[in-house]
């Protein structure tokens, strides 16, 4: 009937009025009873509070995501390495602290931005002149393993090289298949910047191309062959690169070099100066091209002048 409709109304607007007195008095709710003169933090006690039918609260017990502070002086992980050296540059400008800064901000990244890589090959073909892939290493940027797999060669081997390789006939027992380890490889290597020494022929060995802009070539920086107190145009190999900076031997003995040894003296060669690589790197990349807003060939009244029309055009409507 209309009456009892209307009981019914009057207790619902009864305990609505209860249920808006109570998120008054904690101050969840402004008198007028306006949701949005809420202050933040009151509509966060509010989401995260459930209303009982007596008036009271009761926590939620679906979580409630807290508001994320976006700081303008770091770098999402996903940053392009060209954003990454351009921050280090703009952070390097910024006062004398800021080789620190540019360290702190940057280990967000590193974990899952930087590897060194370093291959051993074989000779394969005539007279065993075809160097291919049969060991390849991978290291984090704080030298940790995370690939190291002998590797079969497409063709049969001629020379094991061992002497320099470290390779031998048991090494393939165990190898696997050269297109496995690629796939393998390529997966890790992908959206990273990769370090390594002469890393063209890691790069050739894998059948694989890496941005120029992501390679961080140790026998080709100016940087550490300035450091070494060596010519910047010289021919400087690993071992001699980590025997006058990082003082220590590598590549010694009969027995061939290690991959995961000469990664991880990549890395630690690219550590050493890497604050100064990058600044230099974001020196040397290219200017962003220009504004749509700021560009005059982009503003319509502009390029209606006569400098912006073909001269064949212009003569023809003469």
């Amino acid at each position: 009937s209309p009456q009892g409709r209307s009981k019914m109304r009057s207790r619902k607007h009864q305990r609505f009025m209860e249920r808006r007195a109570v998120l008054e008095q904690k101050g969840l709710l402004s008198p007028h009873g306006r949701l949005g003169s809420q202050t933040p933090e009151a509509g966060l006690e509010a989401h995260a509070t459930l209303t009982k039918s007596d008036g009271t609260t009761a926590p939620r017990c679906d979580k409630v995501p807290k508001p994320k502070g976006v700081a303008s002086s770091s770098l999402s992980p996903s940053a392009s390495p060209d954003s990454i050296a351009r921050h280090h540059s703009v952070l390097l400008s910024q006062g004398n602290d800021s080789s620190k800064r540019v360290r702190t901000y940057s280990l967000v990244l590193r974990p899952g931005k930087y590897v060194a890589i370093d291959c051993e090959m074989v000779g394969t073909g005539p007279q065993g002149k075809l160097s291919e892939l049969a060991r390849c290493s991978v290291v984090n940027y704080e030298g940790d393993v995370i690939y190291d797999k002998y590797v079969r060669p497409e063709l049969p081997i001629v020379d094991y090289r061992t002497r320099w390789s470290g390779i031998t006939k048991q090494h393939m027992k165990n190898a696997i298949p050269f297109k496995a380890a690629q796939a393998e490889i390529l997966k890790i290597l992908k959206d990273k910047i990769v370090v390594g020494h002469a890393i063209h022929n890691d790069f050739q060995a894998l059948k694989y191309f890496h941005p120029k802009d992501r390679t961080r070539d140790t026998s080709q920086s100016p940087v550490l062959k300035k450091r070494a107190g060596l010519p910047v145009r010289a021919n400087v190999s690993l071992k001699n690169l980590a025997r006058h900076l990082l003082h220590k031997k590598i590549q010694v003995g009969c027995q061939g070099h290690s991959s995961v040894e000469d990664a991880q003296t990549a890395m630690e060669l690219y550590r050493l100066v890497e604050v100064k690589w990058e600044r230099e790197l974001a020196h040397s990349l290219p200017p962003r091209p220009p504004s749509p807003v700021t560009d005059p060939t982009a503003d319509s009244s502009q390029y209606l002048d006569d400098q912006y029309w073909p001269t064949d055009l212009m003569a023809s409507s003469l």
